[in-house]
């Protein structure tokens, strides 16, 4: 029996649901068979290239020149995934495994060919003697599959060769999934992150009668790849009451130490799983019945301690190998040069008998048929996590929401953010159970808040009466970890619904490396052709550099956009509207797409909105424009942009460049009206980009007609100049571009005060042109100009230092339409 812990007062009667739903029993002896099948080509996949039934004894020339994969974690996934096909096959309980040790890529595919899965969706690799031996070859071979538990595996959502996020991608999958059971294996290694760490307590944002259930099981092997494993030391007391903290009942399984016998370890194994499953059918009947109104539900997990690298070779060279460190990738490394260790790997093969588990044509014994669920409900094959299950949202008319944006009187101010929020309310209106939002405590301050006539903020735990906007049902979830904002966003995701996450700037850095492990996953899902298409990762980033008045210095960073612009060009997508129209359009646009990452950068102060709704989407689609109205360059003629040639190009890309931009334009044409100023707006920050590295980018005859060949670029940019530098290189202009952006200075000061740290306020570009278009300089009355903007830039920094607030040229400035406009 399972050392199940003492029941508390929740579980009174989960015996009384012991029996429900369940079939037929399935033998322990079958699933002993599963399990040494399972382990056998776990082994096998790492160390064989032929010979895969073992027909005669091992020879050099089996073994790959290249020993490549992780044995140390496979049994005990392996144990895992054969006690939850029990669970599967006895109750019908739809089931995700998600493998947090990613590294135990053979387990993975080992059990989706024993299901069967793996040769319908890769029809060369048979469930046969021939189709055995592609598998073994193929893994962590060239042009063959990766180590990990990644897109090629079936039934896979979690990568795994970056660990800490398998927990959060679980509660992400159980959202909106009623009666599903999301088995979660955390390895002891990935549990000393601060992502996983951080995901313990993602059930409080679980509805057990909306959501499915998670069932995390810690998987305590003792070792990292060269350390022992913190959880895994400290005493066992303290590991109940850390499950306990974090508000799980534990269920404690040991077993296949000092050589016990495996079939006492599956009694034990069998027992907890059986017992999760009925606490959490008794959870959900309870909560269905109305408990749970004051508190949350205690859920199960499991805690399964074996030996690292159980079953395989126990001593090696005179040095214990099996529960060790030492287990933890390849335990016999030099099989083809030495007999000693071919002959130690002949017989652990052989240890499994796999005479009694395949037939002659190597096919899985009959008797494994009774552990193997049928069709979806394997869990290779759930279309849960294959994707193809994506439904097109029912997306809200930009119309009605709208700013009235009048041509003739441009520049009235609004908080970008709060016009979105009204659509992203109605978003999630029409879309009750495929939409999310996802962000740190931030909903209301970034100015989002109209969710919150739609929805709440879902919440599992105590209540008070002071709260808000709080309530065991909500579509907004909101905590002070980006980690598990991210990663619950990203399993619903993957498992084909839709969301956005919101996030200060400066901090969406601490997903960088999700970010990365995201985009490498839809990159090579792309390849796969049975993995359905994913509603694409978006990003609000909606508390920026510019705009950080009162947080200061440690709140402005602007540098997720020079990662996101490094991602596969398939897959990345950088937007950077100037006002509130065009934020609606470039959303509507994300929510619309696929299989992206679609990074937003947009304000939610009070700033300048510039055009229609009909400007903006049409500034959305083609994702640059000239702003006609905001520069001055007669005779210009948009069928033919580049039969008009400026003196200088003032381009800019993001809200506040796009002010100080046009306000710097409107300085040169009211003192130098005789200055051909072309104005060019970025909402795409991609189609600046070659077209032959990204899809986005815009051909170089368009490129050039819109910058010119040969006219001095001034380009203000909301981040670090070396984005857009990186990005036009190769443009034939690019000696002639000047980027103003983010140079590292910051402090807590005045919105013009911080542009002024960073030379990216309007007088300083107006300054550059001067200094750039040839022959202006030394001009009549220029060098009087230029003084004058000087004194006016210096003027505003000594009020704001004396006043604590910018000067009313500065924040009473309003475009002003040219003229021939």
């Amino acid at each position: 029996m399972s050392e199940a812990g003492e029941h508390d007062h929740e579980h009174e009667h989960e015996h009384e649901h012991e029996q429900h739903g369940r079939g037929t029993s399935v033998p322990l002896e079958i699933v002993d068979a599963w399990w040494r099948a399972a382990n056998y080509l776990s082994v096998g996949q790492i160390y064989l290239m032929a010979n895969p039934l073992l027909a005669r004894p091992l020879e050099p020339a089996d073994i790959k020149p290249r020993l490549l994969g992780h044995w140390g974690t496979s049994p005990g996934l392996n144990l895992v995934y054969t006690h939850l096909n029990r669970a599967i096959v006895e109750r019908g309980t739809p089931t995700l495994y998600v493998c947090g040790p990613g590294h135990g890529g053979p387990a993975m595919v080992a059990n989706t060919w024993l299901d069967g899965t793996y040769s319908e969706l890769f029809p060369a690799i048979g469930t046969d003697a021939e189709g055995m031996r592609r598998l073994f070859r193929q893994f962590s071979f060239p042009g063959g599959i990766p180590s990990h538990a990644a897109p090629e595996t079936p039934g896979s959502i979690n990568e795994g060769g970056e660990l800490g996020y398998s927990l959060m991608h679980a509660f992400g999958a159980a959202l909106d999934n009623p009666g599903l059971v999301v088995a979660c294996v955390v390895g002891d290694g990935e549990a000393e992150t601060g992502p996983l760490a951080a995901s313990w307590r993602g059930h409080s944002f679980l509805n057990p009668v909306t959501d499915g259930a998670v069932l995390p099981i810690l998987h305590l092997n003792g070792y990292k790849i060269a350390n022992p494993t913190l959880l895994a030391r400290i005493p066992e007391a303290e590991l109940v009451d850390f499950f306990r903290g974090n508000g799980y009942e534990p269920l404690l399984v040991t077993g296949g130490f000092d050589g016990e016998d495996p079939m006492a370890v599956h009694g034990r194994m069998a027992d907890a799983v059986d017992v999760a499953y009925e606490r959490i059918a008794a959870i959900r009947a309870d909560a269905a019945a109305g408990a749970f109104a004051d508190a949350a539900p205690r859920w199960p997990a499991i805690v399964l301690r074996t030996p690292k690298g159980w079953t395989g070779p126990r001593m090696v060279d005179g040095v214990q190998v099996e529960g060790t460190f030492r287990a933890h990738q390849v335990p016999l490394a030099a099989v083809r040069e030495n007999p000693e260790h071919l002959a130690m790997l002949e017989a652990w093969l052989r240890s499994y008998r796999p005479e009694e588990l395949f037939d002659r044509d190597g096919r899985p014994v009959a008797d494994l048929d009774a552990l193997r669920p049928h069709g979806d409900l394997r869990m290779s094959a759930t279309p849960i996590a294959n994707g193809g299950i994506v439904r097109s949202l029912d997306l809200p008319r930009l119309d009605d929401f709208a700013l009235n944006v009048d041509p003739g009187d441009r520049g009235d101010s609004a908080e970008s953010t709060r016009v979105l929020g009204e659509w992203f309310a109605e978003l999630m209106r029409r879309n009750p159970d495929d939409v999310r939002l996802f962000g740190p405590d931030e909903v209301l301050s970034n100015r989002l808040g109209a969710v919150f006539d739609v929805t709440s903020r879902v919440w599992a735990e105590a209540l008070d009466p002071l709260d808000e906007h709080l309530a065991r049902e909500g579509r907004v979830i909101e905590a002070l970890s980006e980690h598990l904002m991210q990663g619950m966003l990203e399993g619903y995701l993957l498992t084909g619904r839709h969301g956005l996450i919101t996030s200060y700037e400066a901090f969406i850095h601490i997903v960088d490396s999700m970010v990365n492990q995201h985009a490498k996953w839809l990159e090579s899902a792309s390849r796969v052709p049975w993995r359905g298409d994913l509603a694409s990762l978006n990003f609000l980033l909606s508390s920026h550099v510019w705009r950080q008045d009162h947080n200061g210095f440690s709140h402005q960073d602007p540098g997720f956009l020079n990662i996101v612009v490094n991602k596969q060009a398939d897959v990345a997508r950088v937007y950077l509207p100037p006002d509130a129209n065009t934020l609606l359009a470039v959303m509507r646009h994300a929510f619309d797409t696929q299989n992206r990452v679609n990074v937003i950068v947009a304000g939610k102060q009070p700033a300048p909105q510039w055009l229609t709704l009909a400007e903006a989407e049409a500034h959305v689609e083609q994702g640059i424009g000239i702003w006609v109205e905001a520069g001055n360059e007669p005779g210009y003629d948009a069928a033919d942009p580049g039969a008009s040639v400026p003196d200088v190009v003032m381009a800019c890309a993001g809200d506040v460049p796009t002010m100080e931009t046009v306000a710097a334009a409107q300085l040169l044409r009211e003192r130098l009206p005789d200055l051909r100023v072309r104005v060019v707006n970025v909402v795409d920050l991609m189609r600046l980009q070659d077209p032959s590295h990204h899809p986005h980018g815009l051909p170089d005859r368009a490129f050039d007609a819109m910058f010119t060949t040969d006219a001095p670029v001034i380009f203000a940019f909301h981040g670090y100049p070396s984005v857009i530098h990186q990005l036009t290189y190769r443009r034939a202009n690019h000696r002639n571009l000047h980027v103003r952006g983010f140079i590292e200075k910051g402090t807590t000061t005045t919105p013009f005060d911080m542009l002024h740290l960073n030379d990216l306020d309007r007088y300083r570009l107006a300054l550059d042109v001067l200094h750039r278009v040839p022959g202006l300089e030394g001009g009549t009355g220029v060098a009087e100009i230029a003084d004058e903007w000087r004194a006016a830039r210096s003027g505003a920094r000594e009020y704001a230092y004396e006043h604590g607030e910018d000067p009313d040229w500065i924040t009473a400035w309003r475009f002003a339409t040219p003229p021939q406009a």
